[in-house]
């Protein structure tokens, strides 16, 4: 175990919250949230994380720590050493959670939800599933994720996506959804409230999706995006907070997801990654063109001129 860990430190929107994100599951079935050292006296990496003055709550969930301050310092001044200490924990082996997490099933609620593209269904959890953007088009990409790869058992599932606290599942045409729609929210809640994990700890390590960096890669077929704004310049930037800020939640709320890819200043052309329900959507194009094409044209004044989609 004393190298399997590493912190990466991501800031949130809360600037008095940032995530220490690790590459291997530290909770399966549960979230945590503690108020005090009290209160964790189920976590002791969390107790030892209250020693710190500046320490106002930890959360603990899936394969990472969140911290809220005080404040009275910056988290400059401090992430890297506060890391430091969790991974010098880890690596100890001692455990994240003392109590037992499988001696009772955590009550899961799936409700499905229709989306813009009519082959794909979007079922939503009451907790969080993913953190990133993950996309399996076959069997073969979810090796290392089980739920997707327990749905594509499914004859009719086409592909699978999952972020945040939802998965949207994309069928064949040889099923009609009222068929089976019902069957398939039964199997994700199931599957979820039985403590079943979502992705292995290979897949954590192997993933760049914990990275801050808004990307685009092919990990054994499986695309998985996260973003990092620090590698953007200039008008690059400005595209990307664009979309961040008026795009990507109006997609997301229909089980999809866009994603920067590139900008041709020549053409004035920017390329995007359409995901989930965005992919192969029928009324993805009319989006792109007379919507974030005309808000990018708009916003942009100008500098901005096409909106493509790379991929489908």
């Amino acid at each position: 175990m004393a190298n399997q860990f590493d912190i990466t430190v991501q800031p949130t929107n809360n600037e008095n919250i940032v995530k220490f994100v690790a590459n291997s599951f530290l909770t399966q079935a549960r979230s945590y949230e503690f108020g005090n050292i009290e209160e964790a006296k189920p976590s002791p990496l969390a107790q030892q994380l209250f020693h710190l003055p500046f320490v106002k709550t930890v959360y603990v969930s899936q394969n990472f720590v969140a911290i809220e301050k005080y404040n009275i310092i910056d988290w400059a001044s401090v992430q890297d050493e506060v890391a430091s200490s969790i991974s010098d924990y880890l690596k100890t082996g001692d455990p994240v959670i003392t109590e037992s997490e499988t001696s009772k099933k955590i009550p899961v609620t799936i409700y499905a939800e229709s989306t813009p593209n009519p082959s794909v269904m979007k079922y939503v959890a009451n907790k969080p599933l993913a953190d990133g953007i993950f996309e399996f088009k076959n069997i073969d990409d979810a090796t290392d994720a089980p739920l997707a790869k327990a749905l594509f058992g499914f004859p009719f599932v086409k592909e699978v996506f999952i972020s945040a606290n939802y998965v949207s599942v994309t069928k064949y045409n040889v099923a009609e959804w009222l068929e089976v729609s019902n069957e398939l929210r039964e199997f994700i809640r199931k599957f979820i409230e039985d403590g079943n994990i979502i992705f292995s700890d290979a897949f954590l390590q192997n993933s760049n999706a914990k990275t801050t960096n808004e990307t685009f890669e092919e990990n054994s077929g499986t695309k998985s995006t996260s973003i990092n704004n620090a590698s953007f310049e200039g008008i690059e930037q400005e595209i990307v907070d664009i979309l961040d800020e008026y795009v990507k939640p109006a997609v997301a709320s229909d089980g999809g997801h866009i994603a920067f890819d590139s900008f041709d200043k020549t053409s004035k052309t920017v390329k995007v990654i359409l995901q989930g329900a965005c992919s192969g959507c029928p009324s993805s194009t009319v989006t792109l063109k007379n919507g974030i094409e005309t808000m990018l044209r708009d916003m942009l004044q100008g500098r901005v001129m096409h909106v493509e989609a790379v991929n489908g």
